[in-house]
């Protein structure tokens, strides 16, 4: 197997090129989807700057054209030189975000911390070879692997945070146009209200999906930039044509000279002008590197400019405002057009939040794949595109937290103060496993790696500086949020590892099941029953208790073990892996269902017909004596050995049509069905390719494995508690007995995150001492 494919998607080299009409659809599209926020941007990012009083607006401007060579420049060297051009190269097989470049180190080097997360042991490849110190650094020193996930956690947390602040500070700016066009005490009683009402309507609608309105997003930011762009020109012309020269890294040096603390101070503010531009790579998946380049650079950054330099025209001319909250966006605009105006920036910052709400869900997704989050109900809100997702438990979290920090706060300056943070934190982190993704991954000389580090990451430390400085003015929001989603997390992930180290130590040994001879020493009856597991190898612990306490069992037994990987799909030709346990008179079979973790997993239904199909394959294919040899004192995984199921044997159920062109039913002395005698029950064919011989041994097999379909397939679970050994401390005792377990049982089981029918299920509880 391609060690850098993985088993998932093609890699970029690989991909189809689409055509030009193609990528230009692509790039509308993203206009709705990724930019809504950084386009709406220019509505509190001068506000932001100047309502702190850190700085004055002057008569001589130096204020005012110091904010917009900063604005330009920030623009120019954090979203269009390091995403753009940089960061978008290092997809993850066409996926963006913090856990892909986390994903993407991994597969690279062998540093996953998951359970049974070493891709390359799971999925049989060879370890890439050792191209640098950094690599071997990381490979032999367990304390960088745990602080290079913090690291991809910390991002994680700081996006989430973000979903909570975006949301307010975008709502509430495109709100506060209000304040020139009512009076104040009426503005005092009517803003809030107002706020409140459409975040409430925002997550409220969050159920429908994002395909439902999808069509409308692209043009309401497409007219959104066209309306910042005309007002900026006219501005231009109007008040300041001059304006351009501002532009220039010299206003930026008399800003900071005149200025000093208070300049840097003002950062925070002016750091809002490249809010957005992570999910330029969070939404990579969505579109492709090119129609995102296209839209930023031909569209959204121009747009941006002429905004900034109209705003900035307008205020240099004008000095006595009533209020130093009134210098922004609102102010600028001609009254005349004032509330249409005022009605397309609610729009647009509805369509940025949405946005960002759904990178939200996106991520969370991720997190579940990987056991770094508690299982959540995911809702597919779209056929066809896998990204759009609805998460509830999220959903009301998030709006729980935005409307708090809207009615505690009641301003933009604090709700600024903290996404700032939030923004330039995830940043940073992207910066950090960027430069190394350009040693590990693109196998770059050690000196490209650290001049990125040290370029960005000069200019964000700046920023960040400058953002936490506010910690007491707002700060602490993004800081107290990831701290919550951290431990949660960490304890999560924690649990989920000392589970899996508890299966792999307690599981039995083949000599146990050998001799308890092919009935297993109870009674087979009619029937598949599926037992899940974590272990890839071996039989789990929890398989004693079944064979103890129940009095029968099913005829066929099949190991199930659901792999998440840290790949972003798994082709479908290899995601089933089956093997067989002990002789086949013994009828077990070991399932391992691979997932990438922005895989769609199928329905009960579909999902047992793969299930079954690739086993009656995996039988029909035959293994030789070789590869189930059972000596006496062999470990659990000498002898076990998967073979990949590219496609599963196809069979018919009742009236059900049989798929395949080049295949054909097996005549009437060659159907391998079992005429049952309850009436009701299912009548099931295999349909072998043409042909095929089978031999008898096969047959009867075969023969065996549709009596057990025929008359059902349940579902055994092991429901695992929890408990931290009594010489434990104190601090694993509180994470295991009390955090995890709060968890555990506040979380979706494996029932439902499989898409298992409660009906055909059954759970066995077992105590787990870690």
């Amino acid at each position: 197997m391609d060690a850098e494919s993985g088993g998932g998607a093609p890699t970029v080299g690989m991909r189809r090129k689409r055509p030009w009409s193609a990528e230009l659809l692509l790039a509308y599209q993203s206009l709705g989807v990724v930019y809504g926020d950084v386009a709406t941007a220019p509505l509190y990012v001068f506000k932001s700057a100047f309502a702190g009083g850190d700085i004055e607006h002057s008569a001589g401007n130096e204020e005012i054209y110091g904010v917009l060579s900063l604005v330009f420049w920030t623009l120019t060297l954090i979203p269009l030189l390091k995403y753009v051009f940089l960061v978008l190269r290092a997809d993850d097989h066409g996926e963006g975000g913090t856990f892909a470049l986390y994903s993407l180190i991994c597969r690279r080097v062998r540093v996953g911390l998951l359970p049974g997360g070493d891709v390359r042991r799971s999925e049989g490849m060879a370890p890439a070879p050792r191209l640098s110190s950094v690599r071997a650094a990381l490979e032999r020193h367990r304390v960088l692997q745990g602080l290079l996930l913090l690291l991809a956690l910390l991002g994680t947390c700081m996006v989430i945070g973000d979903g909570v602040l975006t949301p307010a500070v975008s709502v509430v700016s495109a709100v506060s146009g209000l304040e020139l066009s009512l009076d104040n005490e009426q503005h005092e009683y009517i803003l809030l209200p107002v706020t409140c009402a459409i975040l409430v309507g925002l997550f409220t609608l969050q159920h429908y999906g994002t395909h439902r309105v999808g069509f409308l997003f692209a043009p309401i930011v497409c007219v959104w930039l066209l309306c910042i762009s005309i007002i900026g020109v006219y501005n231009i012309i109007r008040w300041n044509p001059h304006v351009y020269q501002a532009l220039s890294p010299y206003y930026m040096y008399k800003f900071l000279q005149k200025t000093r603390t208070g300049g840097w101070m003002s950062l925070g503010g002016i750091l809002l002008c490249v809010t957005g531009s992570e999910a330029m790579y969070a939404d990579l998946g969505h579109f492709s590197q090119s129609s995102i380049k296209i839209a930023f650079t031909s569209v959204v950054y121009p747009a941006l400019i002429l905004a900034y330099m109209g705003q900035t025209a307008y205020i240099s001319r004008h000095h006595n405002f009533e209020n130093i909250n009134h210098i922004g966006f609102y102010v600028s605009v001609p009254e005349k057009i004032r509330w249409p105006v005022l009605v397309i920036a609610i729009l647009a910052a509805v369509v940025g939040s949405q946005a960002v709400i759904t990178g939200t869900f996106s991520i969370i997704k991720q997190c579940c794949s990987l056991n770094c989050f508690p299982r959540v109900k995911i809702v597919h809100t779209s056929s066809t595109v896998h990204g759009q997702i609805y998460i509830p438990e999220i959903n009301w979290i998030l709006m729980i937290l935005c409307l708090a920090v809207t009615i505690g706060f009641r301003d933009t300056k604090h709700l600024t103060n903290a996404q700032g943070l939030a923004i330039i934190t995830v940043m940073l982190v992207t910066t950090c496993l960027m430069s190394l993704v350009i040693v590990l991954c693109w196998n770059k000389n050690i000196v490209f790696s650290l001049g990125f580090l040290l370029f960005f990451g000069t200019i964000e430390v700046l920023y960040f500086s400058a953002s936490l400085v506010k910690f007491h003015e707002g700060a602490w929001v993004p800081i107290t949020l990831s701290f919550i989603f951290m431990i949660v997390m960490c304890v999560w992930h924690y649990g989920t590892i000392k589970k899996y180290e508890f299966d792999v130590e307690n599981k039995i040994s083949i000599n146990w099941l050998l001799n308890l001879g092919p009935s297993l020493g109870i009674v087979r009856v009619r029937g598949i029953g599926l037992i899940h597991t974590e272990l890839m190898s071996g039989i789990p612990a929890i398989f004693s208790h079944f064979v103890t306490n129940l009095p029968a069992f099913h005829q066929v037994l099949v190991f199930l073990c659901i792999k998440q990987v840290p790949i972003p799909h798994v082709r479908p030709e290899e995601r089933f892996w089956v093997g067989r346990i002990g002789p086949k008179q013994y009828r077990l079979y070991r399932v391992v269902v691979r997932y990438g973790y922005c895989d769609v997993p199928k329905d009960d239904i579909e999902f047992e017909k793969d299930l079954v199909g690739s086993i009656a394959e995996f039988i029909r294919c035959g293994d030789s004596d070789e590869k189930n040899v059972f000596p006496d004192g062999a470990t659990d995984h000498s002898y076990e050995r998967l073979s990949s199921i590219s496609k599963g044997l196809p069979f018919q159920e009742e009236d059900s049509e049989i798929n395949g062109s080049d295949s054909s039913v097996l005549s009437t002395d060659e159907e391998i069905y079992h005429n049952a005698i309850a009436p009701k029950a299912k009548r099931v064919r295999f349909v072998l390719p043409k042909d095929t011989q089978i031999d008898s041994e096969v047959r009867g097999e075969l023969q065996e494995l549709t009596d057990a379909r025929e008359a059902g397939m349940s579902f055994i679970m092991g429901r695992a508690h929890m408990k931290a050994k009594s010489r434990s401390g104190l601090v694993k005792r509180i994470a295991i007995n009390f955090i995890y377990e709060f968890l555990r049982r506040n979380s979706r089981g494996c029932v439902t995150a499989a898409n298992i029918p409660h009906a055909s299920s059954l759970e066995v509880g077992m105590v787990c001492q870690v």
